[in-house]
């Protein structure tokens, strides 16, 4: 084992894992984290803690992994590369260790454009790829970027990469993929999928390549709340592709069912996604909704979560 997490158990025992995300505070309410927590506790195997979303500047990551540490739910902390340069991500993932964290998902991280700090600038001293390629050896051989030499303890940590099949050109995604899984990914959580018949395909040239034997791939989901919403994320966010079908249901559910309609959508789509080969498990991205993660992961007939 790499890091004797619960995910790495699960996943290593075969079963079909449940990760899904908390969105920090935009301040310093431990309640808002505690709130959410409850809510995902048991419906999950580990609980992703994104790292200053869509730009905006919120709680640390590594703060709020190291609260479900103490709260005795596992976290995957998120890191991405927008924020920090080499010294600062290997800091935080040092302490991020010593504090009980035993997951880490590399990120490019979302445009500074997005959110509320658009002056800021932007870092990239490394891209998520090389992000991999550190914490890897980070682990593996207890040395730091650039350094021959030892570093003191231990890194026990599940590294993990994002995917999106839905980004063009892509006949290359699979490819792609590949070459985080060289660089160091473990797992792979995707981007949401709601058009299964595109994610089906990504999926064919994964195993044409064996990559599904190389690293666990959990299926990004997002339930829609509205017809609304599937309608900004399909005109506005990059890499999200949406079936018309998907979006005349929504638009069509009678008034005050367009939130049911979207949880039995996206329930659905889990159902589809488990008869992938290579799924190993599925990515819940219930945008400020984690209140219906355990109605979702109930209805998907996920529940209980498996011990290991």
């Amino acid at each position: 084992m790499k890091s004797c997490s619960n995910l790495e158990k699960v996943l290593t025992a075969g079963a079909f894992a449940v990760t899904a995300e908390l969105g920090p505070p935009t301040g310093t309410d431990l309640e808002v984290v505690n709130r959410k927590a409850e809510l995902l506790r048991g419906a999950v195997d580990a609980v992703n803690v994104t790292d200053n979303q869509t730009a905006v500047v919120r709680m640390s990551s590594v703060a709020v992994s190291a609260l479900l540490v103490r709260m005795g739910i596992e976290p995957v902390m998120q890191m991405v590369c927008r924020d920090r340069n080499r010294i600062a991500m290997q800091s935080d993932i040092l302490g991020a260790s010593a504090l009980g964290v035993r997951n880490l998902t590399c990120l490019s991280g979302d445009h500074q454009d997005f959110g509320n700090q658009k002056g800021a600038k932007k870092v990239y001293d490394i891209d998520s790829t090389q992000l991999l390629v550190m914490v890897k050896r980070m682990r593996d051989e207890r040395k730091l970027l650039g350094s021959d030499e030892d570093f003191a303890g231990n890194l026990p940590m599940y590294i993990g990469a994002a995917a999106n099949p839905f980004a063009k050109p892509y006949e290359f995604r699979a490819l792609q993929l590949g070459k985080k899984i060289e660089a160091g990914a473990d797992y792979v959580q995707t981007q949401c999928i709601f058009d299964v018949p595109m994610f089906a395909a990504f999926m064919k040239s994964v195993r044409e390549l064996g990559l599904h034997t190389k690293c666990r791939i959990l299926a990004g989901v997002t339930p829609l709340k509205s017809a609304g919403m599937g309608r900004y994320m399909a005109e506005n966010v990059p890499g999200i592709l949406i079936p018309k079908e998907i979006l005349d249901r929504m638009g069509s559910a009678p008034k005050g069912k367009g939130a049911e309609t979207g949880l039995a959508i996206c329930v659905e789509i889990i159902e589809q996604l488990r008869q992938i080969e290579g799924v190993a498990g599925i990515h819940i991205m219930a945008i400020e909704w984690e209140q219906k993660v355990r109605q979702i992961v109930e209805a998907a007939k996920l529940l209980p979560r498996p011990v290991v």
